[in-house]
């Protein structure tokens, strides 16, 4: 369930959803004051890298996907309508602030670390990790919700957050198909998908474009990794990581090996993460891969064109719905 925005992240190893972070039952001033204070953008993630060896650098599918900063606007407009809804069956909520929680990356494609690191500077600080302050829109909204609010707010039951006493972390509620909220609240029936699935119809919001247009590029990127010039950079990637003592198929095997022993920022993770880098620069590895990558996906836009043209104008109509919420 999409909340606010959750983020797929394209590449073989950093699969992860990312949500916007977690919230409270509040309705105080200064909860009023914050909502109002500028959002620090200082961390939002830019529309095309501005550093590392994909600086500069887009994809032809990223046109496809909402820049982080229009989902931004979307977001809120969900934000103030989901909170008008909960409102109308007499539940006050402080919903996570859009912006204030940025994800590591602009949109489903991450390029900075689609072909594994790609940034020394941030290697040098983090090895394979990331910032903590772009980690917390991996937590979770409906964590800081009573039952009855999650319910409302999505149409189905609260999980549990932890495995019940003496239960195995597959067995139970937790982490199996949620169950549907109850029908009604306060007298008043839930709306299908709770309030979240209400505003997203408001706005006529289309959840398969995004993940159709993220299916395209995780095609792209399988269907040019066996490409022969990509499999001659990698192989030279390799070859120059065996040069330094290190031993990796690929960047993806050794962006595991990164986060082996902790959170990827080890003093080894650091260092293999230099490494890696420094291989990727000598090689041109990302250039060569991205380059294959690129025709891949104009062959899969002009297979697709009318379905992605629609998408195009769909994403157009819900940005400009979206700015009319007041």
């Amino acid at each position: 369930m999409h909340v606010l925005r959750r983020t797929t992240v394209a590449t073989t190893v950093m699969l992860a959803a990312i949500t916007l972070g977690a919230c409270s039952s509040s309705g105080s001033d200064s909860d009023s004051a914050k909502d109002k204070a500028p959002i620090d953008r200082a961390n939002w993630p830019a529309k095309v890298p501005a550093s590392g060896l994909v600086k500069g650098l887009e994809l032809p599918l990223e046109p496809y996907l909402p820049s982080y900063a229009d989902q931004v606007v979307v977001d809120t407009a969900l934000r103030t309508l989901q909170t008008r809804c909960m409102s109308e069956y007499g539940l006050t909520v402080d919903l996570p602030r859009p912006g204030s929680n940025p994800p590591p990356y602009n949109n489903a494609v991450s390029i900075e670390r689609r072909y594994g690191l790609s940034d020394r500077a941030q290697a040098q600080k983090y090895g394979y990790g990331l910032p903590k302050e772009l980690t917390r829109s991996l937590e979770s909204v409906e964590e800081g919700l009573s039952d009855i609010e999650v319910e409302v707010l999505t149409g189905r039951k609260k999980p549990e957050f932890a495995p019940p006493k003496g239960a195995k972390s597959s067995s139970g509620h937790f982490g199996g198909v949620p169950e549907p909220a109850r029908a009604e609240h306060n007298g008043k029936k839930l709306h299908e998908g709770g309030c979240a699935g209400w505003s997203k119809r408001r706005l006529k919001v289309n959840e398969g474009d995004e993940g159709f247009v993220s299916e395209l590029a995780s095609t792209s990127l399988s269907e040019s990794r066996p490409l022969k010039p990509v499999e001659k950079a990698l192989k030279s990637w390799s070859a120059c990581m065996k040069d330094k003592g290190r031993k990796a198929a690929d960047p993806y095997r050794a962006m595991e090996q990164g986060y082996a022993d902790g959170d990827g920022a080890t003093k080894n993770a650091i260092e293999l993460a230099l490494d890696d880098i420094d291989c990727k620069e000598q090689t041109r590895l990302i250039e060569v891969w991205l380059k294959e990558e690129s025709a891949v996906q104009k062959r899969l836009i002009e297979e697709n064109k009318d379905q992605l043209a629609a998408i195009k104008k769909r994403m157009a109509e819900v940005l400009a719905a979206a700015k009319a919420v007041k």
